[in-house]
C-alpha cells in the first residue's frame, strides 16, 4: 500500500494567476454585478476560464499553500526592487 501524504506543490503561475483573478473579483464585486457576470465581462476574456474553475480559484485564494506561495514571490521580489 502506498500513502499518498505527499503535498501537491503549488506553482507560482497558479499562484500569481489566483491573486490576479481574486483581485479582479474583489474590484468588481463591489459594484453589485454577480459572480456569473464579473467571470463573462472581466475574466473569461482575459483566462478562458469556465464557472467551475473560477470558484475553485475563488476558494484556493484561502488555501494556506497558495497564500503562503503568493507571501513567498512578494518577498522575493523585493530583494530586487
Amino acid at each position: 500500500m502506498v500513502k499518498k501524504n505527499r503535498q501537491k506543490i503549488v506553482g507560482m503561475s497558479y499562484a500569481f494567476r489566483v491573486q490576479d483573478i481574486v483581485r479582479i473579483y474583489d474590484e468588481h464585486a463591489r459594484s453589485g454585478l454577480s459572480n456569473r457576470e464579473i467571470l463573462r465581462r472581466y475574466i473569461w476574456p482575459k483566462y478562458r476560464i469556465c464557472e467551475k474553475t473560477f470558484y475553485n480559484i475563488i476558494n484556493a485564494s484561502a488555501d494556506p499553500r497558495v497564500t503562503e506561495r503568493i507571501a513567498q514571490a512578494e518577498r522575493q521580489l523585493t530583494l530586487f526592487g
